[in-house]
């Protein structure tokens, strides 16, 4: 007979229950974010999700946090339904949080503590509103010592090392940057929408264009025509010229020119 296992198994829920954001502004903030980071690592073994349950002591499932964008770099990106630090061999590097009037005092004193305990190399705060975070757009870099706040350079900008990234406020809304190149990246949406847009101008202008190319054909035409014509007019004047001094000739040996006259040149 075999003893019973000594160790029980541990549940994992994979939702906590709570709303996923209190306003349409922050839920879609909080989708957009990781639209945008998805689409910024698309092709490569970056994971990135967001509000889903991660579990970061192994055995205990009172332990979780609900990041409501991360990214990890290095690993698959097959989908999870919770994500477990110790399982995955390596937290987020990078955690974004859409503050919200409910959510401020955890984004600022209680969550910044389990990134800490985690190991998550940055932390970004994003108020799309304004109304809870001054200045709206805050980062946050771990150090031995513990999260030290990012400073914005000369542009307004938050440097994100492990993205590779600049972060912006553009109008109030956040805006992600190369770093190396300067392009922002957009939804999966906003791209296409740009794609079809530049498609559109293109069918309007290509008519345009080929009225341009028909034109200039013509104009080369008709200069064509002009050259030939001059050339014609050239001709025939010469000719004349030429007929009329052969007559002329004609006429001063018929009234008996003498032959120690000087004659006319020839024509050419």
């Amino acid at each position: 007979m075999s003893s019973p296992s000594l160790a029980t198994e541990v549940y994992y829920p994979e939702s906590d229950g709570q709303p996923m954001a209190e306003s349409d502004c922050h839920r879609i903030w909080m989708t957009r974010i990781i639209d945008i980071l998805m689409q910024r690592y698309r092709g490569e073994p970056v994971y990135v999700s967001g509000n889903m349950l991660m579990y970061y002591v192994e055995g205990d499932s009172k332990k979780s946090v609900a990041p409501d964008a991360f990214v990890v770099k290095d690993t698959t990106t097959q989908w999870r339904n919770i994500y477990k630090v110790w399982a995955e061999g390596k937290p987020p590097q990078v955690v974004f949080e859409t503050t919200s009037d409910t959510t401020r005092d955890n984004d600022l004193k209680i969550k910044p503590a389990i990134y800490r305990s985690m190991g998550v190399a940055e932390y970004f705060l994003y108020d799309p509103t304004a109304d809870y975070l001054d200045p709206p757009l805050q980062g946050f870099r771990l150090t031995p010592t513990g999260y030290v706040s990012l400073e914005p350079n000369a542009a307004g900008r938050l440097e994100s090392e492990q993205l590779d990234l600049w972060l912006e406020l553009d109008a109030g809304e956040l805006v992600f940057r190369d770093r190396r190149t300067g392009k922002i990246f957009e939804t999966a949406a906003q791209a296409a929408d740009r794609v079809e847009d530049q498609q559109r101008r293109g069918k309007i202008r290509e008519p345009a264009a080929k009225e341009f190319e028909r034109a200039e054909k013509e104009r080369e035409r008709e200069a064509k025509e002009i050259a030939c014509a001059a050339q014609e007019i050239e001709r025939r004047t010469n000719a004349a010229l030429a007929e009329r001094v052969r007559i002329l000739e004609e006429q001063l040996i018929r009234l008996g020119a003498s032959p120690d006259r000087p004659s006319l040149p020839p024509a050419t």
